[in-house]
């Protein structure tokens, strides 16, 4: 798969995201665009529980005219995922949505009490439906069983100071603080502090103004070191290994960066609000392999992206949204900060219809 991005990678740069000719797949979007072999298609959008529904048809909204529904997304951060839902962190309501996809329903974390969120940061969701929450109003990372009930908190005073994401392995929880410019691990159990990974600089292993974190499936961290506009790759015990990107404002490099995510293969995704795209790396290479997006309010632009996540289990949900001749592989969700658009879901999957014609 990735010689085939390197192949496709001069395209993009060139053409961008552009939409294909409507003569040959309707509406349908892809990256690179067709005539290329597609690697990404754009699905749907998700802004309020009636897009989960599929929204009206036009027979319905004839007869009773436009509805809208009450529950909707206001300003999306990050995601988490299991089969059949999707957690959204909401900047504007301070709280976490649960797209049920299974019921195509609106629900909330109900977090209350001792678990009351304050300012909800990134998003961890364990296989076993475990939420971890960085809260960086509160200073702690908040955890909610499958139940969405409250389980406990980790951070005592003065441990953390503005934590805006988490990702757990295994036993270890870590946390990225910004302020800190580390990242701080906690025992799963006991609850301690075990390990932190880097101090403030710009040589590698250490941060300046860290603010995503994600673990690749071997245990790998991936941190984005924000105000170095870089991602920073490391092993489970923290031991630094290489970096991607660098600041520029061009196709590679990053001129405000914002979440990323990695699939199976170890590609990474990374946002950038600026760009108002996602681009993917190798992350072995450090070599850009493709970018999608860009801004406006077309289906598969973004506006202000902040987060993105990866998930392979979702996809039955959203096989009805692809091309007969596209098939999924897996489903990524990018969050919006403004525009009608809250939520862009695309697939990443591989062309199996008729052989496409050469580019001339």
């Amino acid at each position: 798969m990735k010689k085939i991005f390197f192949c496709l990678v001069a395209v993009t740069l060139i053409f961008g995201c552009a939409t294909p000719k409507k003569d040959v797949l309707d509406e349908a979007i892809f990256y690179p665009p067709l005539p290329n072999q597609p690697r990404l298609q754009y699905l749907m959008s998700i802004s309020n529980e009636d897009d989960l529904k599929g929204g009206q048809s036009s027979f319905e909204e004839f007869l009773v005219g436009k509805q809208t529904s009450e529950k909707d997304i206001g300003r999306p951060y990050a995601f988490g995922s299991v089969k059949g839902k999707i957690y959204v962190v909401d900047r504007e309501y301070k709280s976490i949505i649960v797209l049920d996809l299974e019921n195509a329903e609106f629900d909330f974390v109900k977090a209350k009490g001792l678990g009351t969120i304050y300012d909800p940061g990134g998003i961890w969701v364990t296989e076993d439906n475990y939420k971890y929450v960085a809260d960086f109003g509160r200073q702690q990372i908040l955890v909610f069983d499958k139940e969405e009930k409250f389980v406990r908190s980790y951070g005592e005073p003065g441990q953390l100071d503005r934590p805006l994401d988490v990702a757990v392995y295994e036993s270890n929880i870590y946390v990225c603080d910004f302020d800190k410019h580390q990242i701080v691990v906690f025992d799963k159990e006991s609850g301690e502090i075990i390990n932190t990974i880097g101090t403030a600089g710009q040589e590698d292993g250490e941060f300046l103004k860290p603010t995503h974190i994600t673990i690749g499936q071997w245990g790998d961290l991936y941190v984005m070191d924000a105000f170095n506009f870089r991602v920073q790759k490391f092993d489970a015990g923290g031991q630094y290994i290489s970096t991607i990107g660098g600041h520029g404002d061009g196709p590679g490099a990053f001129a405000r960066p914002k979440g990323i995510s990695v699939d199976q293969e170890a590609n990474l995704y990374a946002v950038d609000i600026a760009f108002e795209n996602v681009q993917i790396f190798d992350d072995k290479t450090g070599k850009l392999l493709l970018y999608f997006g860009g801004y406006g309010n077309s289906p598969g632009n973004m506006y202000l992206p902040t987060g993105i996540h990866i998930y392979y289990e979702n996809v039955d949900y959203f096989k009805k949204y692809a091309d007969k001749n596209f098939r999924i592989k897996y489903v990524l969700y990018v969050a919006n900060s403004l525009g009608r658009a809250k939520v862009n879901v695309y697939a990443f999957g591989e062309w199996i219809g008729p052989p496409l014609p050469e580019m001339k």
